[in-house]
């Protein structure tokens, strides 16, 4: 991998697992990340694959390799807290679709008294009301 071109090039799926796979070993960022891939390629721990196997892949552990595997891995280390961040998910009607009459009440009370009013069941209807899931991060 060609760190002038680690932008742009399309990294080899089994390398952005190797690197997934010792970031989620130890979630820490650059350089103790490439002190991990050391390790792991050291010790054959992604796959069996050792240091040959990687720089195949475009996985470079020397210094020549070293700014395109940063670039990678500061990709994945986005991509990765980006997914453990805490989201809440709002349900909204979607207004702009809805075309449905606002639905009547189910239940109705009995003659007004001083008593509590029983509440007698009317039919089941459902309604069809278009929404959207929206996911946005927490405390927004």
């Amino acid at each position: 991998m060609d760190s002038r071109h680690a932008a742009s090039e399309v990294p080899d799926p089994d390398a952005v697992e190797f690197v997934r796979f010792c970031y989620r070993r130890r979630r820490v960022g650059w350089p103790e990340l490439y002190d991990e891939m050391c390790a792991v390629a050291g010790r054959g721990l992604f796959r069996g694959y050792n240091a040959d196997d990687l720089a195949e892949l475009g996985i470079g552990f020397s210094l020549f390799g070293m700014p395109a595997l940063a670039v990678l891995s500061a990709r994945i280390v986005a991509e990765e807290q980006a997914l453990r961040r805490p989201v809440a998910v709002m349900i909204t009607a979607d207004v702009a679709q809805a075309a449905v009459p606002a639905p009547e009440p189910i239940v109705e009370f009995s003659e007004p008294t001083t008593q509590e009013p029983i509440l007698e069941p009317r039919e089941e209807r459902t309604f069809e009301v278009p929404v959207r899931l929206v996911m946005v991060p927490a405390g927004a």
